[in-house]
């Protein structure tokens, strides 16, 4: 997928500015408060963030549902299907939908459905970023996405409850890939009804849009027909644009908010303090070196660039030490995660040594280096500008920073209209190390933006991908997280921690690292 590190639920970044009142708003939209989870929110102005087979996060899922989900413990559950079968050879699979199961205006949800979903995500005139990575293990799928086929050959519609899914190859993380948005069932007349279908969307999640005023509010009201339950939640509401998300939790107008001022709320003497929840996230930070490109496509230079780096500084300074140093690509909690593994060190004599020994000559061969970061105007964020400060201090080398409105961000990297550098990150869509290594680093995948190429590590990644022993297959992701550090595939900068305030009548709160429905697991007790 797509990078995640950029997007809160992708449409909805935490961080809003304005003046709004929102108890006043949600009396003016006939939502009770008492019955209503209130959050603070933004908006994007892009359209393809709002379509589950086109955005670049985890996509809108109290709208939307696919085959199968993650549930708060991170286990794969059934979800629209109610069950599935798998050949012994692991690559047939039946999936059997729920009778129950409706899209939110009461038509039937089928077979025909999944497929027409899935077809529309993997057509080319979609221009789908995810596709591929998400749905390219069906056998069809890339010839559909290639325009050299109509329709994807591994989908059998058996009858209006039951699919048949062929794949490539035995995959153990096939399931898990399903739980991404790019599966996602939509109503093809909803999609189909114009531009701005995704305002009035008629999807099969647990809740439905009820209102939209754009930069005020979006109301989200309980779908009584969800097929595994009605939601003890009413209301879902997000305040657009309405203030600092920290300070309307203080004054009771947001329920759940991130936390700014961490040192105050960590203070067990703080009043607060007893509502803090806190969590390491599935996310690893890092910079991407565009190694198709000079000076990157020599690895003198990548590796230059990442020892000139000095890791705990810049979280230390940047983060203000609310992080955890991320010497490889792997976050903690992962499976495969490597505890003793030491990345390359912070050490700027050798690094300007390799700078020289490139065949740049060093800091003087060097064409002119952009940074290319999601920004507005000419402001350039904390974090590019240590890291600049850094590279200019160790190696002598100036870097120039452009900006790209964040809304676009993403659609411009998979694009690849960037400099040399840009930010990036990625956050697990399911727990497991294919959805890092071989989705970011191997030299096929669609989500590889920055060109690297390493024929060894593209030879482990697809043995891995079949390979049935979990602990030789773990094994095998560690292997190639070592070659992707020690190439300098990227720039490795932080693991982030969460800090959540949650109001106490809110009740059956998870801090999942992994974006999930939480909303539906949840009810609230004396608001």
């Amino acid at each position: 997928m797509n990078n995640k590190i950029l997007r809160t639920f992708c449409l909805f970044a935490l961080i809003a500015v304005g003046v709004f009142a929102p108890k006043r708003a949600i009396a003016q939209t006939n939502v009770p408060f008492e019955q209503a989870l209130v959050l603070a929110g933004g908006e994007s102005t892009n359209p393809r963030d709002y379509d589950p087979a086109t955005t670049h996060g985890s996509g809108d899922k109290l709208l939307f549902s696919g085959l199968v989900s993650l549930d708060p413990n991170l286990n794969l559950i059934p979800d629209l299907a109610e069950s599935w079968n798998v050949n012994p050879d692991g690559t047939v699979y039946v999936f059997h939908l729920r009778t129950n199961a409706k899209f939110h205006n009461g038509r039937a949800v089928t077979a025909q459905d999944v497929v027409y979903s899935w077809e529309r995500a993997a057509s080319p005139t979609l221009a789908s970023d995810t596709a591929l990575t998400y749905l390219g293990d069906i056998v069809g799928v890339r010839e559909m996405n290639a325009g050299t086929a109509d329709h994807i050959s591994g989908l059998t519609v058996v009858d209006d409850h039951t699919l048949q899914v062929t794949i490539d190859a035995p995959k153990p993380y096939f399931l898990a890939k399903l739980t991404y948005p790019t599966s996602f069932v939509v109503d093809r007349e909803n999609v189909e009804s114009g531009g701005e279908w995704y305002r009035a969307p008629n999807g099969t999640g647990p809740y439905k849009l009820r209102e939209w005023k754009r930069f005020e509010s979006i109301i989200y009201e309980a779908n009584a027909d969800f097929y595994l339950g009605k939601p003890s939640i009413p209301y879902v509401v997000f305040q657009l644009y309405s203030g600092v998300s920290q300070q309307m939790y203080e004054t009771g107008d947001v329920d759940i908010s991130e936390v700014y001022s961490v040192d105050r709320f960590t203070d067990p003497t703080e009043p607060l303090h007893r509502e803090l929840l806190t969590g390491v996230s599935l996310c690893t930070s890092f910079v991407n070196f565009d190694s198709s490109r000079p000076p990157f496509d020599d690895v003198n230079v990548r590796q230059a660039f990442t020892m000139a780096f000095d890791r705990q500084k810049y979280i230390n300074v940047v983060m203000n030490g609310r992080a955890l140093p991320a010497p490889g690509l792997y976050p903690p909690a992962l499976p495969g995660f490597d505890l003793t593994l030491q990345g390359l060190p912070y050490d700027p004599a050798q690094a300007r040594q390799l700078l020289e020994q490139s065949k740049y000559g060093g800091p003087q061969g060097l064409p002119k280096v952009i940074f290319t970061n999601y920004g507005i105007g000419n402001y350039i964020s904390g974090d590019v500008s240590a890291l600049a400060e850094m590279w200019e201090q160790n190696l002598g080398v100036t870097i120039t920073v452009e900006n790209i409105e964040p809304n676009f961000y993403y659609d411009q990297i998979y694009s690849g209209n960037h400099g040399q550098l840009f930010n990036g990150g990625w956050c697990a869509d399911y727990p497991d190390p294919e959805n890092f290594a071989d989705v970011l680093f191997h030299s096929g995948s669609p989500q590889n933006n920055s060109g690297y190429s390493n024929p060894e590590l593209d030879a482990l990644l697809e043995a891995a991908r079949v390979e049935r022993d979990v602990t030789k297959r773990i094994g095998m992701y560690q292997q190639a997280e070592r070659l992707i550090v020690n190439d300098a595939a990227a720039l490795f900068t932080d693991h982030s921690l969460s800090y959540q305030l949650v109001k106490p009548y809110v009740k059956g709160y998870v801090f999942t690292p992994i974006d999930i429905p939480i909303e539906r697991y949840m009810w609230l007790e004396g608001k």
